[in-house]
């Protein structure tokens, strides 16, 4: 088929807020105004569902089952397409308010990886049992907690570990007491072997390994009160452990931070990739090995940008893509105009929407 008569998909999973009042009933979603949203030529996009209340992290099953975390809706989801025309048919809940902010989801060799603030837990063999899900074993509980970037986006690298994002708990600190704080971890399936794999990392809540490489690359989300322009959000590679990318001292590889920069130089850390824009607030990203979409975009990087929340001039509110190995000036696959984000910025203060995408055609899975 021709390049010109070839169209490629993104699927939009609209998250509503529930209601407010305890045990009200789920209200209708409102209408995701698509014709709003920019896309390059060639493109569509389309709902896949817009009952998935606060959805956050997205992970794919074995077959084709979405799974979903949240946050304050505290759920965790199971989006089903029977029949594979990008548009679901049912939506199961897999953890219902029994664990704090389930977030962050991750899917390995039947079992569903969840994280809950403080602990990782696991559902087994999770896609025979979506109608009555087993109860959680918990891998690993432990983790560190004092407020701030409690979230936490998990993944299994290719080398069978278990990989967790651990936010700093404020804005700008110095945490010498708690190592675990703006790190990446690592431990073993099984959750022993706890251990740092990168660390200066402010708050990281999506990460993705190199097809070919099988190096990790991550996103960081800046800190705060250096107005509209600084720092830069950044999208890092992390080659090998133990490396360090600067947090608190040194924020997009060039800028000492105010208050702790005079106690390390910047030359001391690694620097990003690329350097995204302040406040885009990146929080979620995956490398794209699926067939749809043209040659060019194999191997790439879609970045989810949830927007800016106290820019002046909003910021983000975009899917870009960065290159297939060493990121160069990223290209928009969805965004929308700065007017529409600034009124989106005013529902999301009242939690009254979120957004997801992913891949999609008339005829396949996800992939």
């Amino acid at each position: 088929m021709s390049r010109a008569r070839t169209r490629f998909g993104l699927t939009l999973v609209a998250a509503l807020a529930a209601a407010a009042a305890a045990g009200a009933s789920q209200p209708r979603p409102n209408a995701v105004p698509l014709e709003k949203l920019k896309l390059p030529p060639g493109f569509q996009i389309s709902v896949f569902a817009d009952h998935v209340p606060n959805a956050r992290a997205m992970a794919l099953g074995a077959r084709g089952t979405i799974f979903v975390g949240s946050m304050s809706e505290r759920r965790v989801y199971a989006v089903i397409d029977r029949d594979h025309d990008g548009k679901a048919d049912d939506v199961k809940i897999i953890s219902d308010r029994a664990l704090p902010q389930p977030a962050g989801v991750a899917f390995h060799k039947g079992a569903l990886y969840v994280s809950a603030v403080t602990k990782i837990v696991r559902f087994d063999d999770i896609e025979d049992h979506l109608d009555a899900p087993p109860a959680p074993v918990v891998v690993y509980n432990g983790l560190p907690n004092d407020g701030g970037h409690t979230w936490r986006f998990i993944g299994v690298g290719p080398d069978e570990m278990l990989y967790v994002g651990i936010g700093a708990p404020c804005n700008i600190c110095e945490r010498l007491d708690q190592p675990l704080f703006a790190t990446i971890a690592r431990m073993t399936l099984d959750g022993t072997g706890l251990e740092v794999f990168a660390r200066g990392v402010r708050n990281s809540v999506g990460f993705d390994w190199h097809p070919v490489t099988h190096d990790l690359w991550f996103t960081d989300n800046g800190r705060d009160e250096l107005g509209d322009d600084l720092p830069n959000d950044e999208l890092n590679v992390a080659a090998s452990a133990g490396l360090n990318f600067g947090y608190p001292y040194c924020h997009q590889g060039d800028l000492a931070d105010p208050v702790f920069g005079r106690k390390h130089p910047c030359s001391d850390f690694v620097a990003p990739a690329q350097k995204m824009g302040a406040h885009v607030a990146a929080i979620g990203m995956r490398f794209y090995t699926g067939a749809m979409f043209p040659p060019e975009y194999r191997n790439a990087i879609f970045i989810a940008q949830h927007g800016s929340w106290n820019r002046s001039v909003p910021s983000g509110d975009r899917v870009p893509t960065g290159a297939r190995s060493r990121a160069t000036s990223p290209s928009s696959t969805a965004s929308s105009s700065a007017s529409d984000r600034s009124r989106r910025r005013a529902r999301r203060r009242s939690s009254s929407a979120g957004l997801r995408t992913c891949c999609r055609s008339r005829t396949a899975r996800c992939s």
